[in-house]
């Protein structure tokens, strides 16, 4: 028998995790990079429109929509595209609220600790020019829709998926998680304490995607997430955090909450995901 047409070509010797790694960030990072386009030329609301079309196309062809044809199912493959059942959907809900959740309770942790940069945090995200509040709402809301898709396609799918069926789902997560975290690593928000919650983030969505099957609840998760991100921490539209660290007021009955809230935010994530995994081998 002769040898697979694929392994002949220069692309097909290059190691299965580093091809992953490349065409992960490249699907997932151009696409992102389309709606800041659309945001400056098209202004809104025709931009958000154009965004949410944009989507919509991309999702279809990452499924395995359109040309080339003989990749069809290797991109449905790496999209995770399949049926869901009434339980999955279920459980993936609470686990994607949950994972926003326990990502903002986090971030809440941190500033208790040490004070809150909120200048750098809103560098780069004022949404003054955008007009009406409600426009900037929307802005937000369609970023984090963005980030959402493309970024789980990328690093949760096109990354994740085919080192997930080479080395197994524990290199696979710890690899695409590494990489979702250091694209996040050039923003000014990015502290030395943000470092282990975005790698967290990834984590968590690594192990949903590979748990669940689907790209979905990834990506709902991440853009509930996302939105509290833009609409509170970032372009702070939504308030600023005005919490003191406990070094300047002391451990008060508010840190106790919020430690609470944090363990069982992330209890039920994982706990949602350890079903998932459940009843994905069981059917």
């Amino acid at each position: 028998m002769g040898a697979n047409p694929v392994h002949k070509t220069l692309w097909g010797r290059v190691p299965v995790i580093i091809r992953a790694i490349i065409v992960g960030v490249l699907v997932g990072m151009i696409a992102a990079n389309i709606w800041p386009i659309f945001l400056v030329t098209l202004r809104m609301p025709a931009g958000a429109v154009a965004e949410v079309a944009f989507l919509g196309t991309y999702v279809w062809w990452a499924a395995g929509g359109g040309p080339p044809a003989r990749f069809k199912l290797q991109r449905a493959e790496n999209f995770r595209a399949g049926s869901l059942s009434g339980a999955q959907w279920c459980w993936g809900a609470v686990a994607a609220v949950s994972f926003a959740v326990t990502i903002h309770a986090a971030i809440v942790l941190l500033f208790r600790f040490v004070p809150f940069p909120a200048a750098a945090f809103h560098a780069g995200y004022d949404l003054s020019t955008v007009g009406s509040r409600q426009m900037q709402w929307l802005v937000c809301i369609v970023s984090a829709l963005s980030a959402a898709v493309c970024e789980e396609t990328g690093f949760r799918g096109y990354m994740q998926r085919p080192i997930e069926k080479r080395h197994g789902p524990v290199t696979a997560i710890l690899i695409s998680s590494l990489f979702f975290m250091l694209i996040h690593l050039t923003k000014d928000w990015a502290l030395i304490g943000m470092v282990p919650i975005v790698f967290l983030a990834g984590l968590l969505l690594g192990m949903l995607a590979r748990a669940s099957g689907t790209l979905i609840f990834c990506m709902l998760g991440h853009w509930i997430m996302d939105i509290g991100l833009f609409a509170f921490w970032w372009a702070q539209i939504a308030g600023t955090f005005a919490q003191r660290p406990i070094f300047e007021v002391g451990i008060d009955q508010a840190f106790f909450l919020e430690c609470g809230v944090f363990a069982a935010s992330l209890i039920v994530v994982l706990a949602a995901t350890w079903r998932l995994t459940s009843i994905r081998q069981s059917r």
